[in-house]
This record gives structure tokens, C-alpha cells and sequence, in this order.
């Protein structure tokens, strides 16, 4: 049973480390087009933005639903990437545990 439950463990920690960069990257492009510094008439840049909002959006709103509003700051992103370490910290404890 260890021989497919480590290995399996081990993914699903690297596919959780992989959605914290996602998120990282979400953030930091989002930044970009807000102060103009990428040109969002670039196809690239909008096929780049709709596929990463597409992909975190629907958990970011989920956390927005319990977070009050903090003046304009949107603290999701924070808190989810939080959430996500903590599990990735799991995953890989039960990993070890299981060696």
C-alpha cells in the first residue's frame, strides 16, 4: 500500500506547491495590467489572464464569502496561499510518516 499511497502523496504535495505559484503569479500579473505596465491588447497577455483567473477565481471567491472587507484590500490571495502551504505541510508529513 505505501508503494502507491507515498508516491501519490508526493504529487499531490507538488500540485499543491504548483497552485501556490499559480496564485503567486495571478496576483503579480493582475498587479501588471491595474498600473499599465503590460499591454492587455497583447493576445498572449489576455489568454495568459482568463486562463489564471479562471483557474483561481472560483476558490478566491469561496474565501471572499468569510473575509470582511479591509478598505479596498483584497486579502484572498493571502489567505489562501496560507491555506495552501498548511496543506502541503500535511501532505507531506503524512508522507514521511508513512516511509
Amino acid at each position: 500500500m505505501d508503494i502507491i499511497f507515498v508516491p501519490l502523496l508526493n504529487v499531490l504535495q507538488y500540485a499543491i506547491e504548483l497552485y501556490v505559484w499559480v496564485v503567486i503569479i495571478h496576483i503579480i500579473m493582475s498587479w501588471l495590467v491595474n498600473f499599465n505596465v503590460i499591454n492587455v491588447s497583447n493576445q498572449f497577455v489576455v489568454i495568459m489572464n482568463n486562463f489564471l483567473y479562471a483557474v483561481t477565481e472560483p476558490v478566491l471567491q469561496r474565501i471572499r464569502r468569510f473575509l470582511p472587507s479591509f478598505s479596498g484590500l483584497d486579502l484572498s490571495p493571502l489567505v489562501l496561499i496560507l491555506i495552501l502551504m498548511f496543506l502541503a505541510r500535511v501532505v507531506g508529513q503524512l508522507a514521511s510518516k508513512l516511509i
